[in-house]
């Protein structure tokens, strides 16, 4: 079985730990690891790697993640979503004209405070472990940016909402937030993660898919390769390039040629091998490539 990546719809009921654990038993390998934890009780992709490919998870959990979420107005509670205890009830009523200027002002970058019940750790322990002690301390608001926000369905006082994020972004916390800034509160009722790390809901498979999969031999098939793995720009080395590359040495610019535009990115690029092997991440320098991170066999 190759080293690569695989993309998993995680279902209800399991903890991105739980996939993991699962995965090991259907592929019989124990070098696998996952990229953005979902909840237990949200649903969605969830990009696994496996092999090699686990050297490159730093490498893929910065790109922007989206949702399908639904949302109830006229409440808050202490995880802001349906699994909570109730703090609030209101009688407040939101018209459409009220709550699409809502959406229209969480538009963008932005300061996000993230809800104690999380796994983000603070002094060295988990939000959510102090949550079920009941201590509340105070946390620092993040920066993070909304790319797109849009309203799918609005039926007071229920909602559904597509959201396109920054790495950090806490779903429940933007209800919460938005809840607030209409006086009614609101809480989250369902999460569907439907794209991350540039891989899409269409492109997973549940477990049991992958279960089948794996037992008709067709695992290769749906395993993506280390270069499919990353969005960035490519780029590829003449002959004379190779031995930079082969001893993990800075590359010459006059030895690379770029994609189309790509010249412009200031992020990472794909390089290849002159005879067509992904050699692995570098970045640009005034006239030399610097490795990255090395995948070259």
């Amino acid at each position: 079985m190759k080293s690569g990546l695989i993309v998993i719809y995680k279902e209800a009921g399991f903890t991105s730990f739980d996939v993991v654990a699962k995965l090991r038993g259907i592929l019989k390998t124990k070098k696998i690891g996952h990229t953005g934890t979902l909840d237990p009780s949200a649903t969605g992709v969830l990009p696994v790697v496996i092999g090699k490919a686990t050297k490159a998870i730093n490498y893929m959990d910065d790109h922007d993640k989206t949702y399908v979420a639904t949302l109830c107005f006229g409440k808050t509670t202490d995880t802001y979503d349906g699994d909570g205890k109730v703090l609030t009830e209101s009688d407040v009523v939101v018209s459409t004209e009220e709550f699409s200027c809502c959406v229209e002002s969480f538009r963008g970058k932005q300061k996000q405070i993230p809800p104690m019940y999380s796994a983000k750790k603070v002094n060295g322990k988990k939000l959510y472990e102090l949550a079920r002690e009941g201590i509340e301390i105070e946390r620092k608001p993040e920066d993070i940016e909304i790319y797109r926000l849009d309203v799918l369905d609005f039926s007071f006082p229920n909602a559904k909402i597509l959201v396109s994020c920054s790495k950090g972004t806490y779903i429940r916390s933007l209800i919460h937030d938005m809840g607030q800034a209409l006086n009614c509160g609101a809480y989250m009722t369902s999460l569907e993660r439907v794209k991350a790390c540039g891989f899409s809901k269409e492109q997973s498979h549940t477990l049991l898919e992958l279960q089948d999969i794996m037992d008709s031999g067709r695992i290769d098939e749906v395993i993506y390769s280390l270069d499919e793995m990353f969005p960035y720009p490519k780029c590829f080395c003449g002959k004379e390039a190779d031995v930079f590359l082969e001893n993990g040495n800075k590359v010459p610019l006059k030895f690379v040629t770029f994609d189309k535009d790509c010249e412009k990115n200031l992020t990472f690029y794909r390089t290849y091998h002159s005879d067509g092997r992904f050699a692995g991440l570098y970045k640009k320098e005034k006239d030399a490539l610097k490795l990255e991170k090395f995948f070259l066999e």
